[in-house]
């Protein structure tokens, strides 16, 4: 992975990371306001050697009360200091317990033997401090002495008295928060990643060649009206997403410019994906560059092509196909009078099997012969079998991908069923590709992937004249 998609990623999952970093910020800081405060108090000691004359003596002495000093420290924590320091401030608790407590240092070449001690009240732990130094003293008092000596070779002095603390050493506020924020930003920045990986939903060209080759034909990004205003190539011929409609009509005479397709069906992996709204508009535009062409609903199941244009779905599609009507009695102009519209009609019981009957090869071939394009808006690839049985009889198949409603696991599946009928998969359109955030798509940016340059075979030049003529888009 490379740097680029970790700050992609933070971009796009920086909620998760905020989120995370707030919580473990607020936990630290409940601990810290919760736990119970511990107070320490300390106390220092010097240890010497009894008065003594000359220069060696007093070094020989120095190095001799260093050496006694180290072991002095772990006599302090031991029970013959700690337990009659227990008895005489009345603890409950045991050596072992306020052995916990106690912690000594002696500090580098020096005879000083520092003490502290804590617990949860202040004037407690400085009871202890002073009762542990005073035990000591007369611990080493009775330990150094030998027999018939009247005092000890050595003499422990309180350099420190306890004193009561006023500030409690535990929980430290500002150590707790920042502990808990670095531990937040990590947990967030893993669980970014670890949701990111997870996220198998399709929204950017990227996604989508990353599950398959097949040519990306257009990029049309979201539009929250289009269900109001579906035919944005007419109720706002200048904007962007009405620019990439034409876009994609250009780019569909690029596409297997070695056969001269003339039935698309335009499907998608589930319902929701706008492949409706593409095929009308991409229609209207077929017709403003000079084409005739049809669109047929055929999608016999939830049939919407009419109710966004407005148009009567009483009669259509499956009337035709049953004998009970003409295709000059249900086809509907629409707009300039190069594109017509051939409803549904009613929805039938069999929708799979009308729409792969010989009826409805003859009706598209009687079709063809009156219109430069036919399209069909199909039914979803992955709910039902329609749009693979319109597959195999039109000259290709437009699979439209909607951005943040399909995961890559449905695309490819839906590619997948296509294959196995052998259908003609001309490209694949992204739609509602978002305008705002990490994901927005640009149409001048660098994510439009531009086209091949125009076959120049015989084939293709003879399809460009016809272009030019006004017989092709």
């Amino acid at each position: 992975m490379e740097l680029q998609e970790y700050f992609r990623i933070l971009r796009k999952r920086w909620p998760v990371i905020a989120l995370t970093l707030l919580l473990t910020i607020g936990a630290a800081a409940a601990y810290t306001i919760l736990a119970p405060k511990s107070y320490e108090s300390k106390t220092a000691l010097f240890v010497s050697t009894s008065a003594s004359e000359g220069a060696d003596s007093l070094l020989q002495g120095s190095s001799f009360t260093q050496q006694r000093v180290k072991s002095y420290a772990d006599v302090i924590k031991s029970p013959v200091v700690l337990d009659p320091v227990i008895d005489e401030l009345g603890l409950d608790v045991p050596s072992e317990v306020l052995e916990q407590r106690v912690t000594t240092n002696v500090p580098l070449d020096t005879v000083l033997i520092e003490v502290a001690v804590r617990d949860n009240d202040p004037q407690t732990a400085a009871d202890i401090a002073e009762g542990v130094a005073d035990q000591f003293i007369r611990t080493v008092g009775e330990i150094e002495t030998s027999r018939g000596d009247r005092s000890a070779p050595i003499t422990v002095t309180v350099t420190r008295p306890a004193a009561v603390p006023t500030v409690p050493v535990s929980p430290n506020p500002l150590l707790n928060l920042a502990l808990g924020g670095v531990l937040g930003l990590l947990l967030g920045l893993v669980l970014a990643l670890v949701r990111d990986m997870q996220d198998t939903s399709v929204k950017t060209e990227k996604e989508v060649r990353e599950v398959t080759n097949e040519p990306i034909i257009g990029a049309i990004h979201f539009d929250s009206q289009a269900p109001k205003h579906p035919l944005v190539v007419q109720d706002d011929a200048h904007s962007v997403r009405a620019e990439a409609f034409r876009a994609l009509r250009t780019n569909l005479q690029f596409v297997d410019a070695a056969h001269e397709i003339r039935t698309i069906a335009v499907t998608s992996s589930l319902p929701g994906e706008g492949k409706t709204t593409t095929a009308a508009n991409l229609g209207v535009t077929m017709a403003e560059a000079g084409s005739s062409v049809c669109i047929i609903e055929a999608d016999l199941r939830r049939p919407r092509l009419l109710d966004y244009l407005g148009m009567d779905g009483t009669v259509g599609l499956t009337n035709v196909l049953i004998g009970e009507a003409d295709l000059d009695d249900v086809l509907q102009p629409f707009g300039t009078g190069r594109m017509e519209i051939l409803g549904a009609g009613p929805i039938p019981p069999n929708p799979s099997e009308l729409l792969g009957s010989p009826q409805m090869r003859h009706t598209l071939d009687e079709l063809e012969r009156r219109f430069d394009y036919v399209l069909l808006d199909a039914p979803p690839v992955l709910p039902v079998t329609d749009a693979a049985v319109l597959g195999r009889i039109c000259d290709g198949t437009i699979l439209v991908a909607g951005s943040g409603v399909i995961k890559k696991e449905h695309l490819s599946r839906a590619l997948e069923a296509l294959g196995r009928v052998n259908a003609s998969v001309l490209g694949i359109i992204v739609n509602r590709i978002p305008t705002k955030g990490v994901d927005a798509y640009s149409y001048y940016g660098e994510g439009y992937q531009a086209l091949p340059p125009a076959d120049t075979s015989e084939t293709s030049l003879r399809r460009r004249t016809r272009t030019a003529r006004g017989h092709k888009v």
